[in-house]
């Protein structure tokens, strides 16, 4: 499932190739058929995301909420756009460009009561400017549950998946097993702060690199990391390979029902 950096790029990228602009919606699949009919020829007035979740305005009429889930594919192009195949659930294009929208877990017209809701049983997402923190700092520290698992719940902070949620952990040093309520109030300021830094790099490149400058391959005069997410890690998906500062085994478990990594060595209980 994309994490939240992905979520943020794919506003932007609406943002840049149809904000203002009247475009024609359609669905080729036919599930957001009548949705799509009423927004056909609508200006696009926005486009915002909030952790995993996309909201495209179309002022009066509400917004499209989408939310990909594991199976969502985005792919833009130019125009003219080539037919499209059977399986695009909305099809958006614009002056120059146009979006295809396939295997979303949610592809749905709302008023903006029903996207408040949406934002109100999220939590704080570290690349929202407004978001408070706090909010999700008092939850993790009365939880005795592990910070690994309250670092995935989207109900506590929005937009952080498997690869920053072991990532962080890592370059902060902290056990993934260690009790919320344990985390310092140091130890929770120093994680928001490298997830906003972490996360606004992601969107920026449209990838995940989490690697300190000392530690990235020309660096250490080791082989690039080579995996289908790209971007360079500390300990996500690298099981049983030599963590990059100790040279302790990278380990692996399943928490919260997604596969954990990371170093026994740098992060000690």
């Amino acid at each position: 499932m994309p994490e939240g950096h992905t979520i943020h790029r794919l506003a932007e990228d609406h943002r840049a190739r149809f904000l203002e602009h009247p475009v024609r919606v359609s669905s080729p699949q036919g599930k957001f058929f009548d949705s799509a009919a009423l927004l056909d020829g609508q200006v696009m007035t926005g486009a915002e995301a909030h952790g995993k979740h996309l909201f495209l305005g179309f002022g009066a009429l509400g917004w499209v909420h989408v939310h990909l889930g594991l199976f969502g594919k985005v792919d833009f192009g130019p125009t003219p756009a080539p037919p499209p195949t059977a399986t695009v659930r909305m099809r958006i294009t614009g002056p120059g460009a146009h979006v295809d929208l396939r295997g979303p877990t949610t592809c749905a017209l709302i008023t903006d009561g029903e996207k408040a809701a949406i934002h109100d049983r999220l939590g704080p997402d570290p690349l929202r400017p407004d978001d408070d923190p706090e909010r999700a700092r008092e939850r993790i520290a009365r939880s005795r549950t592990t910070i690994a698992a309250l670092l995935l719940d989207q109900k506590i902070i929005a937009g952080v998946g498997n690869v920053y949620r072991a990532e962080v952990l890592f370059r902060q040093g902290i056990d993934p097993y260690r009790a919320g309520r344990d985390v310092t109030r140091a130890e929770w300021d120093a994680i928001w702060a490298d997830l906003v830094e972490l996360m606004r790099e992601g969107v920026r490149n449209n990838r995940i690199d989490t690697v300190r400058p000392a530690h990235l391959p020309e660096a250490m005069g080791r082989p690039p990391r080579v995996d289908d997410h790209g971007g360079e890690v500390y300990v996500y998906r690298r099981t049983l390979q030599p963590c990059h500062i100790c040279g302790s085994e990278v380990r692996t478990a399943e928490l919260a029902a997604r596969n954990l990594f990371w170093c026994p060595e740098c992060q000690r209980r």
